[in-house]
């Protein structure tokens, strides 16, 4: 029980929810691009940074909720660009999001004033605006869970509509979709935009978070975000959007507590990158592996 105690203690459960909070809205980007519309979006990590420099730079100019829009503004201009590239020039969606990623290296340098980092330990930011609402303990998880509910339910209704219900059927049979003359290349390009504002807004809330941006923050964000999504389709049943973007969240959620474990247990913080994949691969592998274990268990029943 004392072991328990130390693993979960009240610091590392609120840090983990707050961080789980944050890094959910990568998970939601990547439902709506990988699970939607069926498309292996590689500009997240370039777009999380994004989101972080944009954020810092507002905030270091006073500005920090301003930061957050301007974010979210940021990232949907890179998912523009990676949609550009895969619907108007043909190319492979996974290598328009590489380009667009690796372009977006320079962009982040420019836009943080070509610096590998930007410290705000000196400027107000949305969390230290809010301390005085909800107190020094909870001031920095209650507006991250305010944030990520809002964000949740608006997608969640926005898949209801007539343009979330095009955009869902483009993921699903884009042949279909073309022959009811409904336009592909926009339903694309708006999915993505909206995919990539998702991770750029993660990103924002973030750097505002540990009050620093750094141009490396975003490295292998895509795999985070695809374990949390994975975790969270284990634990929720297959259903409606709803239940999906539930399952995404409370998945972001109990990959924090993962990485908490393993950083209490003195983990070094380089193999965290290493665990991510390892989480990715066994879920992802998981059924091949649940099928080659029956042949085994039938036999062994004869």
């Amino acid at each position: 029980m004392d072991f328990l105690a130390g693993l979960f203690s009240a610091n590392v459960v609120i840090t983990a929810l707050e961080l789980g909070c944050i890094y959910a809205l990568v998970a939601l980007a990547l439902f709506l691009s990988f699970r939607v519309l069926n498309i292996a979006d590689m500009t997240t990590d370039g777009a999380f940074t994004l989101g972080c420099a944009v954020s810092a730079t507002f905030a270091v100019a006073g500005h920090p909720i301003l930061g957050l829009p301007a974010a979210m503004l940021a990232g949907a201009c890179a998912g523009s660009v990676t949609a550009f590239l895969q619907t108007k020039l043909r190319i492979p969606s996974i290598l328009a999001g590489i380009i667009t990623n690796t372009g977006l290296y320079t962009v982040n340098l420019a836009v943080m004033g070509f610096s590998s980092n930007v410290n705000m330990m000196k400027a107000a930011t949305v969390f230290s605006m809010v301390q005085p609402v909800f107190g020094k303990a909870l001031y920095k998880l209650v507006p991250v869970a305010i944030l990520i509910a809002c964000v949740g339910i608006l997608l969640a209704l926005f898949l209801k509509t007539r343009l979330g219900l095009s955009i869902r059927a483009t993921g699903d049979n884009p042949d279909m979709v073309r022959a009811s003359s409904i336009n592909t290349g926009f339903t694309i390009t708006v999915g993505l935009c909206l995919s990539n504002s998702f991770t750029a807004l993660s990103g924002a809330v973030l750097a505002q978070y540990q009050k620093t941006a750094d141009i490396n923050l975003g490295t292998g964000m895509v795999i985070i975000g695809l374990a949390s999504l994975i975790i969270g389709e284990t634990l929720m049943p297959k259903g409606k959007p709803w239940m999906k973007i539930l399952g995404a969240i409370l998945g972001s959620i109990v990959y924090r507590f993962i990485i908490a474990i393993a950083l209490r247990l003195d983990l070094p913080s380089e193999c965290l990158k290493l665990i991510s994949a390892v989480i990715v691969a066994l879920a992802i592998g998981l059924p091949a592996i649940q099928a080659s274990l029956k042949p085994a268990t039938a036999k062994g029943g004869k």
